[in-house]
């Protein structure tokens, strides 16, 4: 199953230079949600590692969402949505990060679950973790449970697992 996501990804992918800003090489995964069986095999091989220990599914804006959304219509569970801010109507909870070329704020709906709630993050890169690691202090500050964090490339060469610490991170492809 992850050979199957691995070498979709791989095949798939494009790598856009100097976007979103000089400097940074983005890894751009777009081409590979849109195929059906490539896609079909990512959300498989993001879920796998962590089938029976999740009760929802988490995106962050955007790409997460796609992967969210695509892995709770598989998994028949609901999805919820880690956001930029303004985007959310009701209360929130916020946190600001960094990211490798500035700085952002995340937001949630805190009652989009009942505490203690098991969710499974998913985003399409894991770059310097600091998405990642925001949307995993959202989540417990809104009473959840982070089952863990599943994503479909590794930047390897940024350290972003570092900022994760004791958390359980599944990388389809590490690069």
């Amino acid at each position: 199953m992850t050979q199957a996501a691995q070498e979709a990804i791989e095949r798939l992918s494009r790598v856009v230079v100097d976007f979103p800003s000089p400097g940074i090489v983005f890894r751009d995964l777009s081409p590979v949600f849109a195929d059906g069986p490539a896609y079909t095999s990512v959300i498989d091989a993001l879920l796998a590692p962590f089938e029976g220990q999740f009760d929802a599914l988490a995106g962050m804006e955007a790409r997460g969402f796609v992967l969210a959304a695509g892995a709770a219509y598989a998994t028949g569970l609901g999805c919820v949505m880690i956001r930029k801010p303004g985007k959310l109507p009701r209360p929130v909870i916020t946190e600001d990060y960094e990211l490798e070329y500035g700085t952002a704020t995340l937001e949630v709906h805190p009652d989009e679950l009942a505490p203690g709630t098991r969710v499974l993050l998913l985003d399409d890169v894991l770059a310097t973790g600091g998405t990642l690691a925001a949307s995993c202090r959202l989540a417990e500050r809104a009473g959840w449970r982070v089952a863990g964090i599943s994503v479909v490339l590794e930047l390897s060469e940024l350290h972003g697992v570092d900022k994760l610490p004791d958390r359980r991170v599944n990388s389809l492809l590490s690069i």
